[in-house]
Formats: C-alpha cells, sequence, structure tokens
C-alpha cells in the first residue's frame, strides 16, 4: 500500500523547438551626423564654393541581421531629418516656422547563401583566409522630400566572401548593380533616370578589442560604385566611394553586465563623389563628418 501511496514522477519538460535562427538582433539606433552634405545645395559660411554648405542631420535606424542554416539576412531603414540648409519641397522661399528641414527614407537588404551549406562540402573554405563563398544579392530603396525628389531604386547580384578572421567577422562582396532614380529638376518624359549596370563593391566588418580591457569593438563599411553613365542632366558619373567607421561601446556590458543591450559609439563618415556626382564641379559632393549615438538591442 505504502508503494501505491508515492506520487507519481513529474513528467518529463516538453522538448523546446529549436530556433530557425542561428542568431538574429535587432537594433534601433539614434545618431547625429555633425556636417553632412548635398549635391547642389549650398550657401551658409561655405557661400557657393565647392564645399557646399554644412548641413546637421538627426537619423533615427532600424536594423536586424540573422544567420540561418544556409544563410544570412541584413535589413537597415533610416529616417533621415535634415537641417533647414537642406529645405523640404519645392524650393520655393521659406520663412520662419516654414522653414523646415528635407525627410528622407533609405533602406537596404542583403543576403546570402553560403555555398559549403548549400553543397554540404567545405571546399570553398581556405583555412586562415576563406571561410565561405555565399551567392549575395539585395536591394536599396529610398525617398526624399525636396524639390530633387530622389527616388533609388536598386538591384544587386554577386558573391561574397567571409573572410577566415580569429575574432568578428569581415565580408567582402562582388556585385552587379542596376540602378533607376529620379531627377526632380528636368521636365517630363525625363524625370525618370536608368543608369547603367555596373561593378558595386562592399566591405562589411566587426572587430572586438579586446586588448583595451574594456567591452569595444570596431565595425564599419566601405562601398565603391563604378561609373554608372549619364545623370538626368546628361553629366557623365564619377566612381563614387563611401567608407564609415564606428568605435562602439558595450555600455550594458561595462555598467551591469549584460552584453549586447545598450551601445554607444561614434564614428567618421567620409563619402566622394556622393551618388555619382563629380566632386570638382557640383558642390557638396564631397562629405568628410562625425557622428555619435546610441544603439538598443530590442531582440
Amino acid at each position: 500500500m505504502a508503494a501505491d501511496l508515492r506520487p507519481a514522477a513529474a513528467p518529463p519538460p516538453p522538448a523546446v523547438p529549436p530556433s530557425f535562427f542561428l542568431f538574429s538582433d535587432t537594433q534601433i539606433s539614434y545618431y547625429y551626423v555633425a556636417d553632412g552634405r548635398e549635391p547642389g545645395v549650398t550657401g551658409g559660411r561655405a557661400g557657393n564654393s565647392l564645399d557646399g554648405r554644412s548641413i546637421p542631420k538627426q537619423v533615427l535606424n532600424i536594423s536586424h541581421a540573422d544567420a540561418w542554416a544556409l544563410g544570412t539576412n541584413f535589413f537597415s531603414l533610416d529616417i533621415l531629418k535634415s537641417g533647414s540648409q537642406d529645405p523640404a519641397g519645392t524650393g520655393a522661399p521659406r520663412f520662419g516656422l516654414f522653414d523646415y528641414g528635407a525627410t528622407e527614407a533609405y533602406g537596404i537588404y542583403r543576403g546570402t547563401l553560403g555555398a559549403n551549406a548549400i553543397f554540404d562540402t567545405k571546399a570553398f573554405a581556405l583555412k586562415g583566409v576563406i571561410k565561405d563563398v555565399s551567392l549575395g544579392y539585395g536591394f536599396d530603396l529610398s525617398t526624399k522630400n525636396t524639390q530633387f525628389g530622389p527616388e533609388t531604386r536598386k538591384l544587386l547580384a554577386g558573391a561574397v566572401f567571409a573572410f577566415d578572421v580569429p575574432a568578428g567577422f569581415m565580408n567582402f562582396g562582388v556585385y552587379v548593380q542596376k540602378e533607376w532614380n529620379r531627377n526632380g529638376f528636368v521636365t517630363e518624359p525625363f524625370r525618370s533616370v536608368e543608369f547603367d549596370a555596373v561593378p558595386h563593391l562592399e566591405l562589411v566588418y566587426n572587430f572586438p578589442l579586446a586588448f583595451t580591457g574594456l567591452p569595444l569593438s570596431l565595425a564599419g563599411f566601405d562601398t565603391v560604385n563604378l561609373p554608372k553613365g549619364r545623370d538626368g542632366f546628361g553629366s557623365q558619373t564619377r566612381l563614387e566611394f563611401l567608407s564609415r567607421t564606428n568605435l562602439v561601446l558595450d555600455v550594458g556590458k561595462l555598467i551591469w553586465n549584460q552584453p549586447n543591450r545598450l551601445d554607444a559609439f561614434v564614428g567618421f563618415q567620409y563619402w566622394l563623389n556622393k551618388f555619382g556626382n563629380d566632386h570638382r564641379f557640383v558642390p557638396g559632393s564631397e562629405e568628410k563628418t562625425f557622428l555619435a549615438g546610441i544603439s538598443i538591442h530590442v531582440f
């Protein structure tokens, strides 16, 4: 009878299904661009010089990155609010409360499918040099409420090489890019602009700086667009180079020992021949600016 009175053993807990994603991170960031430039925007202390006009910008960013069994996904959306130096609207004179800055939305997506995972092999890895070679693909979409009214549409496809680095990551993408855009200054039906398909290069990296004794990392990207034909004014475009490097401090780990929750960062951005405009002739086509901000990892 004593044996019959013993409580039954508790059933084992239900198995937790494995996550589809091997890694997933979503961030909301705010950062301030101290000295932005826009091609063709002049005035202020720079006057009508090729330096263009200094334009401060506030930026809200939402980004997501994940990895799954066969590849990776990355999405980023910037909402950029210019100072009144870069006015919104049709370009008509504005005064007082009506003199406001433009708003721009710029989104990008990049995806990869890894050759080693797809073909179940290690043939695409070379120890100490390359971890994987992937099919890379993506797009850019943007819009801005200025008189020019750009509406960027880009499609990209190519190969991405993941370097075998000791810590962090470094990826180099070689793409073919096709772009369509808009030029609101010219009359219809010439406002829609189609550019040539050209090579596009991207280097993306993130390296922990463990030697500092702090939860610091160096993160950034470099992109190169080769000349893509003539723009909406009929001018030949130039090679475009964009570089941004951020020094990132994991504040959550430093103060609360909770990593990947709250980051603070400072950085520098250099943009030559912005949007393909020739910095030798078009004011505001070369940008050199510091930036600073914070990021919250939401999940």
